[in-house]
């Protein structure tokens, strides 16, 4: 069993890595025409949030080493995306997303750093962490449906990027079996939820996959602009 639990965090390990790296054809996009466009920058903050948090929980679990190292790629990775949508966001959303970035990925986690290290003895401190980690983890999985408003308006998946849903559906399920050999609900809970998840996604993106290529004026609305500004989170 301990074998089987290895094989499958490894791979676990190679899929959260394509994860992490999914979103590379949007920043290529980004930075190839200097904007981040109708892009969310959301879906990135909790990432790195959560990858800083699993980090925290794979150096304190007895067996997390597979979660602390995948998830110390992911802060490098999320952190270079994060800088790179800051550089080509709108001068006018810059400053409010560099606050949420320095709120939740500095202020959240430093206090949550030294409130479990000061205040809980080694377990609670365990079972805290984890606790947190459900939530943002399931934060995570859910943060690329932010732009299911976009799509069901304009008919378009465009800003719905689909390897990354992909590649969540796959990731999410495969450390959702190692959860669950492993016994650590705290792993297989919110990577079940992921699974599910992806799948909803998968389901909005094969549903208007075609819609897509059908309305090209719904994405030349988009391209110059024409949308709410209240999607851009």
């Amino acid at each position: 069993m301990e074998t089987l639990s290895f094989i499958i965090g490894i791979i676990g390990n190679i899929l959260s890595v394509l994860v992490f790296l999914a979103p590379i054809d949007t920043f290529w996009k980004i930075v190839k025409n200097k904007s981040t466009e109708e892009f969310k920058i959301f879906p990135y903050v909790t990432a790195l949030l959560s990858s800083c948090q699993w980090v925290y929980y794979g150096v304190i679990s007895p067996d997390g080493l597979l979660v602390a190292t995948v998830n110390g790629f992911g802060i490098f990775v999320e952190s270079i995306f994060i800088l790179l949508f800051l550089i080509y966001a709108p001068s006018r959303m810059r400053m409010k997303r560099a606050y949420l970035v320095a709120f939740l990925n500095v202020g959240v986690f430093a206090t949550i750093l030294l409130v479990t290290q000061l205040a809980l003895e080694e377990y609670d401190r365990l079972i805290v962490i984890g606790c947190l980690c459900v939530g943002l983890n399931i934060i995570m999985y859910a943060s690329p449906l932010s732009a299911i408003k976009t799509v069901i308006t304009t008919k378009s998946v465009k800003y719905m990027p689909f390897y990354l849903s992909f590649f969540i559906f796959l990731n999410s399920g495969t450390w959702a079996l190692y959860g669950f050999l492993q016994n650590d609900f705290f792993i297989w809970i919110p990577n079940g939820s992921g699974f599910i998840l992806g799948a909803i996604q998968l389901v909005l993106y094969a549903i208007y996959r075609n819609a897509t290529k059908e309305r090209p004026l719904a994405e030349g609305l988009l391209e110059n602009g024409v949308v709410d500004n209240n999607l851009i989170i």
